[in-house]
């Protein structure tokens, strides 16, 4: 695989999530105040009831009663508006833990499609979003809160040393039944996470391939494929839920019982004249603070683990695709283009598609490229617009290493038409304009989406739909046909206007008229001074360039002028070697190390 997309220099935080949280400290550090507060003020309803049954009740005063039921009322209204500003606090710390991490996120996941990832970029914010959802929830409240409880047991203490003990017992109890149940449910939450991800992947995959699926009656088998996976998450995480509700039930049941037993111990203690009725109703109050929060770790502990997952999936993506470095702003390049002994392995191969390939496009050039499928052409079109690195060797744009050129700077003069189009949900002038934002003259953008359209023939195709350049557009460019499609993603390529446009089969979807459309685009972009690749086998569009290049096996064999080209791979001019067609396997017999577009060898002197 090749390695992440950015600069060897860069130094990415060891761990960018937990330096996201660290930005938050000071608001971490007032919900940790808030819920010292709040737990203190949790003592309020046992003391209230202590001084109601050992004061009020033994001296009859009305007036006692009424004031410490006025301060009683008094504090838990100030523990519930502590309770609503802890809550709001951690809705802030949580939208500014997204904004923080979201781009973060997308572009890392975006990096991770470029190397051949197969993980969705939903997944990974999903992810994002059950971090931001834990943080936000009342699981959250529980690890601050649950610190607490040694409190309330030093209060049990001093009720008396036996209700302690109780108390004590209790709380070890439901600590090792939530050990107990993390233990129980690691391994299957992780195994149900990692199959959930590859079904997932396996749907979208067959959502994007619908008709092929449909057509050629596949569905039934991808969908037992699918199935196996699928109800292998589903039994794991059955099996976990299980788990997690067995222990969950004998936690509730045994909270209940201690709550009760602790009443009975203390009504026991009462009647020695240990302790008074007061304290035996406080100390059941105090039982049940020292276990809730117990009780609601166990409870919160099946969405912990899935948010420990989802945290280990997502430091894992950010490990792996660190955030690109800035570099310094390059002037606007001439569209000078040259390789330097590249070497290139795709995502996912272990062989090159490219191998020590050296040759130099001149600016203002049109370069055809052709040879036999599965000869690197595909591959060649990547590493000239930067989508992927080179193993070895450097890709060079007037001089410059195309990948230290900053992605949105470098965007704007690079215009490139993949084999497989794809228009997004947007208007047609969106799409044409690369979504480019309104600037302050919107005039000046508008003309040139209507001059990038005029440009590839699609002008009058544009003004024929529903809407003109206001058509909307669904996801893939739903509601046009291929060649529609094609043209205008012909035309966002001739968005700019650029100074490289690299066009992969271009005419794979076009009609005659269409076709017509491209060799005039051509023939503007050379007067224009665009340097221009174009992988084709059409003739009329091979006439249409200046220099040609034949690959076969990711090798270059032969390049030059265009006809001196053609005529040696028509054996005119070859000598004693064997004709070879273009449309064939091209150049098959020849064994050039090293020849350039300009008649010159890689590396030699101008």
């Amino acid at each position: 695989m090749n390695p992440p997309s950015h600069v060897s220099g860069a130094a990415p935080p060891k761990d960018e999530i937990r330096a996201a949280l660290t930005c938050h400290r000071g608001g971490l550090r007032s919900i940790g105040a808030f819920s010292a507060v709040i737990n203190l003020l949790m003592l309020v309803p046992a003391l209230y009831m202590l001084q109601v049954y050992d004061r009020v009740l033994a001296s009859g005063n009305e007036f006692t009663l009424l004031m410490l039921t006025l301060i009683a009322i008094g504090l838990l209204a100030l523990m519930g508006a502590m309770e609503y500003v802890r809550s709001l606090t951690v809705i802030q710390i949580g939208s500014r833990f997204d904004a923080l991490l979201g781009a973060r996120v997308h572009q890392a996941a975006f990096e991770r499609g470029l190397a051949g990832g197969q993980a969705s970029a939903g997944q990974a914010i999903n992810d994002l979003n059950a971090l931001r959802q834990f943080l936000t929830g009342n699981a959250v409240f529980a690890f601050f809160d649950a610190p607490w409880f040694p409190l309330y047991l030093l209060v049990m203490y001093l009720f008396h040393p036996w209700l302690g003990v109780l108390a004590t017992v209790g709380a070890a109890l439901l600590i090792a039944l939530a050990w107990l149940n993390e233990w129980l449910s690691r391994r299957p939450l992780a195994e149900a996470g990692t199959l959930s991800v590859r079904a997932n992947a396996s749907v979208e995959g067959q959502l994007r391939n619908v008709d092929a699926i449909e057509s050629m009656g596949m569905l039934g088998r991808l969908l037992r494929r699918w199935r196996v996976m699928h109800r292998g998450y589903v039994w794991r995480q059955a099996l976990a839920s299980e788990r997690t509700a067995l222990i969950s039930a004998i936690s509730k049941s045994l909270r209940i019982a201690l709550q009760s037993l602790v009443l009975g111990l203390g009504a026991w203690l009462a009647i020695e004249g240990r302790i008074s009725p007061g304290m035996m109703i406080a100390g059941s109050i105090l039982m049940g603070r020292v276990l809730s929060p117990i009780d609601m770790v166990i409870t919160a502990w099946r969405q912990w683990s899935g948010t420990r997952l989802a945290y280990q999936r997502l430091k894992t993506l950010l490990d792996e695709h660190p955030l690109r470095a800035q570099g310094l702003p390059l002037p606007p390049p001439s569209g000078v283009l040259r390789f330097e002994g590249v070497t290139a392995v795709p995502p996912v191969a272990q062989l090159p598609s490219v191998v020590n390939l050296s040759f130099e496009l001149p600016a203002g050039e049109v370069l055809g490229v052709i040879g036999p499928s599965g000869s690197g052409k595909s591959t060649l079109a990547r590493l000239m617009v930067g989508v992927w690195r080179a193993r070895i060797g450097k890709v060079r744009l007037d001089g410059g290493d195309i990948q230290q050129w900053e992605r949105e700077r470098l965007g704007g003069y690079i215009g490139y038409l993949p084999q497989d189009v794809e228009l997004f949900a947007g208007t047609v002038a969106e799409n044409i304009s690369r979504f480019a934002e309104p600037s302050d003259e919107p005039d000046a953008d508008a003309a040139r989406v209507v001059a990038a359209a005029r440009l590839a023939g699609a002008h009058e195709l544009v003004l024929s739909l529903p809407q003109g350049y206001d058509t909307p557009l669904g996801v893939g460019g739903l509601g046009l046909s291929g060649g529609q499609r094609q043209r205008i993603a012909l035309a966002r390529a001739l968005y700019g206007p650029p100074r490289l446009v690299v066009l992969d089969e271009p005419n794979a979807s076009l009609d005659e008229a269409g076709e017509t459309a491209l060799l005039e685009a051509l023939a503007r972009l050379r007067e224009q001074g665009v340097s221009v690749v174009v992988i084709t086998h059409r003739p009329k569009v091979l006439a249409a360039t200046t220099r040609l290049l034949v690959l076969k096996a990711g090798q270059l064999q032969l390049s030059g002028a265009t006809q001196e080209v053609l005529a040696r791979l028509r054996g005119n001019g070859a000598g004693s070697q064997p004709k070879v067609t273009p449309m064939g396997s091209a150049a098959g017999s020849y064994q050039m190390a090293s020849v350039t577009l300009g008649g010159r060898t890689p590396g030699a002197q101008e």
